[in-house]
C-alpha cells in the first residue's frame, strides 16, 4: 500500500484513543511525517523530542502504521528545523548515547583522589566532590541532576551554530576546535550550553572539567593573592588535561590583575593541549575596559552567536517546558504564548510559570483569559499582534516617512540623513518582524553585528533624545495601523 495523509491521519486517530489527551499532544501531534525511498521519515522538532519518541511511543506507531497500511513500514526519526530537516539514523533499536551518564557505584576511597570528576583539593585541607558542590554554586552537580543538557536544548537557526560547536568542543571531535566564545543578551541558552559542556565532558571523562565564573575567578585569585596562595591557584586552572568553561566574561572588565592572570591561565590551558569555553553578553571587541590582548585572546577561537527565538522554536521551548511539568497546554493557548512573547527564553519560561501557577491556585483550567492576564503581567503588554510584518514593508515605511527610497537606506552612505533612517528601519524590522539579526542584515547588505549596534544606538538614543522617541511613536503608529486592529 502506498503511503498517503490518510494513512499517517489513521495512525494518529488509532493512537489518540490509546492514550491520554496531553501525551497525545505534547509528543504526536507536532510531528511531520515524510516518505522517501527507505521509508516513512517522522520529523520532530528537537533532539530531545526525537530521543522520546524513540524510547516511549516508536513501538506502537509500528504497530498502528502496520495494522492500517497493511505491510510493515520502516520507520526513522528526523530533526526538523526552518532551514532543513536533518535526518537521524534508523531508529529500530536504540543505541546508546555516549553523551547520557549512568549511575555508578561510588568508587573505594583509596581511589577517590584518581577521580576526575572531583576538583582538586583546596588550600589548607582535602576537599570533597560533595563538598565541593555544596560550597561552589557555579559548580554543575552532575548530570543525573542538572536539567542542562544537549537533549533538553531546543535548537532552530537562531542557537544551531551555537550548539554544534559546544557539542563538538564536549566530544573532542575536532582536534582545531580548541577554544569557543558563546555570545548571546541574557536569557538566550548560553548557560545551558557551557553546563551541558561541562556534563558532557565530564560523562565522557576525558578532560578534567572545571566549571566556573569569571567572578568565582576573580574571587578566587584575589583570596590567594591575600593568602599567598597563588601557586595552588594556578595549579588547579591549568591542569594538562583541561577543560575550563568560565561564564560571563564581561565581569573582568577593569580587573587589570585578575585579567593579567586570566590571560596568562588561557595562554597555559591552549599550549598544554586543553580546550575552552566561554561565554559574554558582548562580543569582546565591544568590551573596552577589557585590555586590548585579552579582547583578542577571547576573538581567537570560534566565535557563537545566539539570536532570539523565532517563532518555530519557541513553540517547540513551550512545549517541551510544558510537557516536563505534566501540564496541558491547549492548541490556541500556545499560539497566543508564540505570537506574544518573542524575546528570550528566559521571557517565555516566566510567562509559562506565571500562566501554570495562576491555574493552579485559583484550580481553573488554562484557557485564553487566564493566558493573556499573565502575559500582560509578565511582559506590560495589553493586546497581542495577530501577525508580524515583513522587511520589506518596514522599509517601505521607513522610506517614504523619511522621503527617501529603500535602496539609498541601503546604500553605503553614512550621511546623517540616510544612517538614522537605516537604522532605525533594523530597530523597527527587529520589532516588528520575525527576521533574524543576519536576515536583516542580508537586507541591507550589513552583517549581523553592524545590525545589532544599529539596534543598541537606537535603544540608547531613546533614551536620551525625545525628538528620536517621537518618530520611533510615529512609525509604530503606521506599523500598528498595518497590523490591522488586533496588533
Amino acid at each position: 500500500m502506498t503511503f498517503t495523509p490518510e494513512v499517517w491521519n489513521g495512525v494518529l486517530r488509532r493512537l489518540q484513543g490509546e492514550m491520554p489527551t496531553f501525551s497525545f499532544e505534547a509528543w504526536l501531534a507536532p510531528l511531520e511525517p515524510q516518505v522517501d525511498d527507505s521509508g516513512l521519515v517522522l520529523m520532530c522538532p528537537s533532539s530531545f523530542h526525537r530521543d522520546r519518541i524513540r524510547s516511549h511511543f516508536l513501538p506502537q506507531i509500528h504497530r498502528c502504521l502496520s495494522e492500517i497500511a497493511g505491510e510493515s513500514m520502516a520507520v526513522e526519526l528526523g530533526i526538523a528545523t526552518a532551514q532543513t530537516g536533518a535526518r537521524a539514523a534508523p531508529v529500530a533499536a536504540a543505541a546508546p548515547d555516549p553523551l547520557r551518564c549512568e549511575p555508578r557505584k561510588a568508587p573505594p576511597a583509596r581511589e577517590r583522589r584518581r577521580n576526575v570528576h572531583e576538583p582538586p583539593p583546596r588550600p589548607g585541607g582535602r576537599t570533597t566532590a560533595a563538598q565541593t558542590r555544596q560550597s561552589d554554586p557555579a559548580t554543575p552537580s552532575g548530570p543525573a541532576a542538572s536539567p542542562f543538557t544537549f537533549d533538553s536544548f531546543v535548537v532552530g537557526p537562531c542557537n544551531a551554530l551555537a550548539r554544534e560547536a559546544a557539542l563538538a568542543i564536549a566530544r573532542g571531535e575536532q582536534r582545531n576546535l580548541n577554544q569557543l566564545y558563546l555570545r548571546s543578551a541574557p536569557g538566550m541558552g548560553k548557560t545551558h550550553l557551557a553546563r551541558a559542556v561541562a556534563d558532557a565532558a565530564r560523562c565522557l571523562g576525558n578532560a578534567d572539567v572545571r566549571y566556573v565564573s569569571a567572578e568565582r575567578f576573580t574571587n578566587e585569585f584575589l583570596f590567594a593573592l591575600q593568602n599567598r596562595s597563588t601557586r595552588e591557584f594556578k595549579k588547579r586552572y591549568r591542569g594538562r588535561r583541561q577543560l575550563l568553561v568560565m561564564e560571563d566574561v564581561q565581569f573582568l572588565a577593569s580587573k587589570q590583575a585578575t585579567q593579567l592572570e586570566f590571560f596568562h591561565t588561557v595562554q597555559h590551558v591552549l599550549d598544554a593541549g586543553g580546550k575552552l569555553v566561554f561565554t559574554g553578553d558582548r562580543m569582546p571587541h565591544e568590551m573596552p575596559d577589557l585590555a586590548a590582548r585579552v579582547r583578542s585572546q577571547l576573538a581567537g577561537g570560534f566565535v557563537a552567536e545566539l539570536e532570539p527565538p523565532d517563532a518555530r522554536v519557541r513553540r517547540a521551548i513551550l512545549r517541551s517546558k510544558a510537557a516536563h511539568g505534566g501540564v496541558k497546554l491547549p492548541a490556541d493557548c500556545l499560539d497566543l504564548l508564540v505570537d506574544s512573547i518573542s524575546g528570550s527564553v528566559r521571557d517565555l519560561e516566566s510567562v509559562l510559570v506565571q500562566l501554570v501557577n495562576t491555574a493552579s491556585l485559583l484550580k481553573r483550567p488554562i484557557d485564553q483569559p487566564l493566558t493573556r492576564d499573565a502575559i500582560e503581567k509578565k511582559t506590560s503588554r495589553t493586546c497581542v499582534p495577530a501577525h508580524t510584518l515583513d522587511i520589506a514593508s518596514v522599509i517601505g515605511v521607513v522610506s517614504g516617512f523619511f522621503q527617501t527610497s529603500p535602496e539609498r537606506l541601503a546604500s553605503r552612505s553614512r550621511k546623517k540623513e540616510v544612517l538614522l533612517p537605516r537604522q532605525l528601519t533594523m530597530y523597527l524590522c527587529r520589532r516588528y518582524t520575525e527576521a533574524s539579526v543576519s536576515e536583516i542584515g542580508a537586507a541591507f547588505g550589513r552583517d549581523h553585528p553592524s545590525v545589532r549596534n544599529a539596534i543598541l544606538k537606537i535603544e540608547r538614543a531613546m533614551l536620551e533624545r525625545a525628538p528620536l522617541r517621537y518618530q520611533v511613536e510615529a512609525l509604530s503608529d503606521r506599523l500598528d495601523r498595518m497590523l490591522g486592529p488586533n496588533a
